[in-house]
């Protein structure tokens, strides 16, 4: 019996996956495989507990496919040198799999492509690169222009892509590795395709319609919390496209309505992402624009940061968020890039190393993309001379503390007067919260006001005076 190769990659789902359609279409059995490969497994930007949520999906994804009379073949090493060696094992004469779009993504695939028999299908957009694109072809840098000609053109097909296969024949007996079975993922997210689909329904049903009101927030969990499973595809960014479109349309009310397509503004601002990283690769390592920014980059300050030690407790309670989890909201990514390069004018390239080494959801495209963004360098960049105000953004994301006392004890019994600014706090009001500035929480690194001024100087050069 004929047999072709299905190579996951980032689309670790059965439903609307484009290339196992493709696959179980041009074939009578299908081979599942995921290749750990060697030269992602020790890049500098491998995060621990994206590897961890990682394996876990990948371990939900054999369930489902042993469920399905499958399982998933696991290979580790050179992805051509694997995917030969399999298809000369199984007799399999064909390979189907999902192209990726960050620059060491495109140069494997296009290795893989010239020596082996591979046919690419589907996207980790919602509208792969080349789809949305000015009259003459030319790719777009500004977000707003992108966003309408995205939602101009047809309606992203819905229900015949969604429905996962009841049946896979893979032929049995094939070698495959035995670790995934002791992975376990990160605290609060289990891995999977039926996580996320459970996750999307409920967020749909509810609070989606609460989204633009409470997205901000760091002590109410008014985000979907999908990234992760959008990261490696299990979940579609089609399928999540389509069921924004659906909130929008049942919206109750006009401001429910408006909640919902500012969800929806945010997955196209993924695409947007991949799109340039697409057409511009070199934004993976250099400044879009503002080449002459000079940073100051002082390795002791940067340390505190990671540690979540600056004395600005919203930012600390945000980092040590990350290290603990791996999560952290969007918000709270702009609030902590905010303060690394312009509170600190540390290069936005350290901040961004770091986030893909802790977050699960790290992403190429869209952790760069938001990087150059707060940063003030990219192709459609915040104004540089917007920055946040860790004080006042404390305040109005965690307005009564509740998240700040979960991650940093030891402001535990801070006054909320004094508690998002707690260099302010009397010595005596220090003592009887058992908080001492400068003992058990560190002094602000820098003044805010007299940074700010000191970024907007540097700015103001770096645009050419």
């Amino acid at each position: 019996m004929s047999a072709a190769i299905w190579w996951l990659r980032r689309d670790l789902r059965l439903s609307d996956n484009q290339a196992l359609i493709g696959a179980l279409r041009a074939r009578q059995r299908v081979i599942p495989v995921f290749v750990l490969d060697e030269k992602l497994l020790v890049s500098p930007y491998v995060g621990e507990k994206r590897v961890a949520f990682l394996f876990a999906g990948l371990c939900a994804l054999d369930a489902d496919l042993r469920a399905r009379g499958s399982y998933l073949v696991v290979r580790r090493g050179d992805p051509v040198v694997e995917l030969g060696r399999l298809l000369a094992e199984s007799g399999a004469d064909v390979i189907f799999a999902e192209p990726d779009y960050s620059p060491y993504a495109r140069r494997r695939d296009d290795r893989v492509g010239r020596e082996l028999p591979v046919f690419w299908a589907g996207s980790p957009a919602a509208r792969p690169p080349g789809t949305v694109v000015k009259a003459n072809g030319e790719p777009y840098r500004m977000f707003t222009p992108f966003s309408r000609a995205w939602k101009a053109l047809p309606e992203l097909s819905e229900k015949p892509y969604f429905e996962a296969p009841q049946r896979i024949d893979t032929p049995p007996g094939l070698t495959t590795l035995p670790t995934l079975q002791f992975s376990l993922p990160p605290d609060g997210f289990p891995a999977g395709e039926m996580e996320a689909q459970r996750r999307l329904t409920r967020f749909t049903q509810l609070a989606i319609y609460l989204y633009h009101q409470q997205r901000d927030r760091q002590d109410i969990a008014g985000t979907s919390q999908l990234s992760p499973f959008l990261r490696f595809g299990m979940l579609s960014a089609r399928q999540a496209v389509a069921a924004a479109r659906q909130a929008i349309h049942f919206a109750p009310d006009e401001t429910a309505r408006r909640s919902a397509e500012a969800w929806l503004d945010e997955l196209i601002w993924r695409d947007f992402y991949i799109h340039l990283l697409y057409y511009f690769p070199r934004l993976r390592h250099e400044n879009f624009r503002l080449a002459d920014v000079r940073w100051v980059n002082d390795t002791v300050q940067f340390e505190a940061w990671k540690n979540g030690r600056t004395g600005y407790p919203i930012v600390d309670a945000l980092m040590r968020q990350l290290s603990h989890t791996g999560w952290m909201h969007n918000r709270g990514r702009m609030i902590t890039a905010s303060f690394l390069t312009k509170d600190l004018l540390i290069d936005w390239r350290w901040g961004e190393r770091w986030f893909m080494q802790h977050l699960m959801d790290g992403d190429p495209a869209a952790n760069n993309g938001g990087w150059q963004w707060i940063a003030g360098v990219g192709t459609d960049a915040v104004p540089y001379f917007r920055v946040f105000n860790p004080v006042s953004q404390s305040m109005k994301t965690d307005p009564q503390g509740v998240f700040i006392r979960y991650w940093l004890q030891e402001l535990q019994d801070v006054p909320l007067k004094y508690l998002h600014q707690p260099w302010t706090m009397p010595e005596e009001v220090q003592r009887r919260a058992g908080c001492y500035i400068g003992r058990h929480y560190p002094p602000p690194l820098v003044d805010h006001a007299w940074a700010k001024e000191r970024a907007l100087q540097m700015y103001q050069t770096a645009r050419g005076g």
